[in-house]
């Protein structure tokens, strides 16, 4: 027999999917196993879910399990008004499961499970007075109490006359919205109107689309909204700066999450829309909106593992794709377009597949031969020589030049290729969203000569002497293209500028990745590394940790000390950098922190003003 478990939750984590997610469309639950999972305890959880779900009269839905290098995952679909009945159902299911199989005493379970409801209860099962069971029957009482505390029938009843009329939606924890931007109606969940009192006529969507990735989301927002913009559009979109509208800021900081995606959603100016989606979001409660008409991957690398089951590039691969099913029809039988980077091997081989299964998918890639030969509905890319190549798009069996990428602002001359894979989808999804070919090639054309167009991202300044890039360069890919820019701006031969390099990362990274930035930065054989910390960006670990594992990273890497400097925070690395510099010099400023960002261009500025010229103090 199998040794019994301590007294212990079997989950770490259980939570509501608000929407579609890594498992399956629509929402439902998902919990995060603390034990030792074979096929025995998967078909036994399962048999659980199946055998509630029929007490419940709940309509047939996904139920996943899912397996990473730490643990699993146990995820299942649910009725829109049952997502709290879900978690109790799935801890429910798996406890039973593990007492089953004699894993564990059930009294344990119980004494544990009631200790959890109690510490943290849901709304629907507090208002029933009911403590959790183990036992069938008695667990079977508590569900359909819970479920029928819950229970939303109007909810229900509203979001299934929305889909049959093509409307979009969005559901969060106190309301539901039909329709999107100029055509959206929020209600209260427990004021829901009747059918019959909606003003169905005055709802409707708006042109949408969705862009993630592990680089280049929010650049590639930006073009896509000045895009819009450019056709006659009251574009919105969020991103990892803020919230904005019709060219006005309502939200700043990082709003890549659901609650970003809300406020563009639900804003009465806007006429089109653009949404960052971050990684977490997704993987935390799922995507916040039901549908969109584009969806781009930009790409996916090494970042951010060891968080919600994702621990290798397939699982972030997986992750990232889930905006998929907001463009496949499933959920509403309209498919939209996505769009994928043909050069991304994890992205090649998963949207083939999608595209096998029905999925209409574009793609782009620096060689338009290669984007063209993945064969999707439509590609972009470059073709022709170096210095001379055009940017080409092929939409509805046209082909169109879209200009010289080198005379693009956003390329650096033709030297930022992902910047080049960043115009190449935003062409594709700027065509999926209605926006003319002449209107794509007029932006392209301009976009990135003034820093405000993208801010934080590709910003070029001369200042003294001394050539400065600012940028969000968050992770080694981010870097190294970054680092490939700036290596353009050093000259040669005698008047060859040195090179100056800000560092730093966020705390939620893993070795690893310390690792990877600290390798890509010694690559390009800086002078000067200035390790900072990045203030706001610590996230659990203690102040001066991540820029000491940064440090001795870059000495694995054979950097002398003497080119090694520290600095308590961005602007005093920033600080540091231009007393450093001789005319001549490039500096590499990935800086993070929107502060800390300000306060660069506010010192900028004021240097600027002054005619502070390379090796003058600052002031």
């Amino acid at each position: 027999m199998e040794p019994a478990l301590p007294p212990e939750l079997p989950f770490s984590d259980s939570r509501r999917l608000i929407g579609s997610n890594l498992y399956f469309a629509g929402g439902g639950a998902v919990l995060e196993a603390r034990v030792a999972v074979d096929p025995a305890l998967i078909t036994s959880w399962r048999q659980q879910v199946i055998d509630a779900r029929a007490e419940l009269r709940w309509p047939e839905r996904p139920i996943v399990t899912r397996a990473h290098a730490t643990g699993a995952q146990f995820a299942l679909g649910a009725p829109v008004d049952q997502l709290y009945t879900a978690t109790e159902v799935n801890e429910w299911a798996l406890c039973a499961a593990l007492a089953l199989l004699g894993r564990a005493a059930e009294a344990d379970l119980l004494a544990v499970l009631r200790d959890a409801a109690e510490a943290n209860p849901s709304p629907p099962a507090q208002a029933t007075g009911l403590a959790p069971e183990i036992a069938r029957d008695l667990a079977f009482v508590r569900l359909k109490a819970v479920a029928a505390a819950e229970r939303n029938p109007q909810l229900r009843a509203l979001m299934d006359a929305a889909r049959a009329r093509g409307l979009p939606y969005m559901l969060d924890d106190t309301g539901v919205t039909l329709g999107f931007g100029s055509g959206a109606r929020s209600f209260a969940l427990d004021a829901v109107p009747a059918l019959d009192a909606v003003p169905w006529d005055t709802l409707h969507a708006i042109p949408l689309a969705v862009v993630t990735g592990s680089n280049g989301k929010t650049t590639t927002v930006r073009l896509i909204a000045a895009l819009l913009d450019a056709a006659g559009q009251v574009s919105g979109h969020c991103c990892t700066d803020g919230v904005f509208v019709a060219g006005e800021a309502i939200g700043e900081g990082d709003y890549s999450g659901p609650q970003g995606a809300r406020r563009v959603l639900r804003d009465a100016r806007a006429t089109a829309a653009v949404i960052e989606t971050a990684r977490g979001g997704i993987l935390r409660r799922g995507l916040a909106f039901s549908r969109a008409d584009v969806a781009v991957v930009t790409n996916v690398s090494a970042d951010h593992f060891g968080e919600y089951g994702i621990h290798d590039l397939d699982g972030l691969a997986d992750a990232k794709l889930a905006v998929a099913r907001l463009v496949d029809g499933s959920l509403d039988g309209k498919a939209g377009l996505l769009v994928l980077d043909a050069d991304d091997t994890l992205l090649h081989a998963r949207g083939a597949a999608l595209a096998s299964a029905g999925t209409p998918v574009a793609w782009f890639a620096l060689d338009y031969e290669d984007a063209e030969a993945a064969g999707g509905r439509a590609c972009c890319g470059v073709r022709g020589k170096e210095g001379d190549g055009r940017l080409v798009l092929k939409w509805e069996g046209s082909t169109y030049a879209l200009g010289v990428v080198a005379n693009m602002p956003l390329t650096a001359g033709g030297v930022a290729d992902y910047n080049i894979r960043n115009l190449a989808a935003a062409a594709l999804a700027a065509c999926a969203l209605g926006v003319p070919v002449a209107t794509i090639a007029a932006v392209f054309a301009r976009f990135g000569a003034d820093p405000r167009d993208n801010p934080g991202r590709l910003e070029r300044h001369e200042l003294g002497g001394v050539h400065l890039l600012i940028d969000y360069a968050h992770n080694a890919e981010g870097l190294d293209g970054l680092l490939r820019v700036a290596e353009t701006l050093r000259g040669r031969g005698s008047h060859r500028g040195r090179l100056g390099l800000l560092l730093g990362h966020a705390g939620n990274r893993q070795q690893a990745d310390f690792e990877r930035l600290a390798a890509s930065a010694a690559a390009a054989r800086p002078d000067l590394i200035v390790v900072k910390e990045i203030e706001g960006f610590e996230r659990g670990r203690a102040r001066g940790e991540v820029p000491g594992l940064i440090r001795q990273a870059l000495r694995d890497q054979g950097l002398a000390e003497r080119s090694l400097a520290m600095a308590p925070d961005e602007i005093g690395g920033v600080r540091h950098a231009l007393l450093w510099a001789h005319a001549g010099d490039v500096l590499v400023l990935p800086v993070h922190a929107l502060a800390a960002r300000a306060a660069t261009h506010a010192l900028i500025g004021t240097l600027g003003a002054q005619r502070w010229q390379a090796g003058q103090p600052l002031p």
